[in-house]
């Protein structure tokens, strides 16, 4: 009997545990190969990154599906695939915004997302870079999804700028210059942020939670 009452106490916790897995898998937002999604990072660099670009959200990534499962290919202390809802999980109350190209239909072809994929591996393991330089040895966040869409698929998604196109009067702003730089602030080098990517015309929301 005692035996009886432990089966059933092991069986009801699987179901539990199933139910619950379930309905997380359920949860997570239908995306494709190539969406672009946006948070606002709890990094100790996100409230910088916000004053100086004027943007609400300091981190962004690209998605790519593996085995059919989603995941954020993203540049944070390396270029690594990061499970979706881990990655989501991670942001400023789990508020996200996913963007995707506006003639994705005729655009994300199975051969498209599968160029996307294999640009997206000839980064993964750089090392994440602090200084925002553009070349390839290091990437931060929407370098990395900007040259990928741009080498893939030969779409550039946002404006590139220079350093000194940006709002450098905040403490914060200014404090991470001074550890980043010093006095060699490198205002010429070519930068793209993640709010020229929101804001890009190429772009259409499809989901914003």
């Amino acid at each position: 009997m005692i035996f009886t009452k432990r089966l059933w106490a092991i069986l009801f916790l699987t179901i539990g545990l199933m139910t619950v897995l379930v309905s997380q898998a359920r949860e997570l937002p239908a995306v494709q190969d190539g969406d672009i999604i946006f948070h606002t990072s709890r990094s100790a660099q996100s409230l910088a990154i916000q004053q100086a670009t004027g943007s609400r959200y300091s981190h962004m990534g690209i998605i790519v599906l593996r085995d059919g499962k989603p995941y954020v290919f993203e540049a944070v202390s390396t270029v690594k695939y990061t499970p979706l809802a881990a990655w989501i999980d991670r942001g400023e109350k789990k508020h996200f915004v996913v963007k995707r190209l506006k003639n994705s239909k005729q655009m994300m072809t199975p051969s498209a997302q599968l160029k996307i994929r294999q640009q997206a591996k000839t980064f993964a393991g750089k090392p994440y870079d602090m200084q925002f330089s553009w070349s390839d040895e290091k990437l931060y966040c929407s370098e990395l999804v900007w040259k990928i869409y741009d080498r893939a698929l030969g779409i550039q998604i946002g404006k590139l700028q220079k350093v000194r196109e940006f709002n450098f009067g905040a403490p914060a702003v200014q404090k991470k210059l001074n550890e980043r730089y010093g006095t060699q602030i490198p205002w010429d080098e070519s930068v793209i942020s993640p709010k020229a990517m929101f804001e890009s015309p190429l772009l259409v929301t499809v989901i914003a939670n």
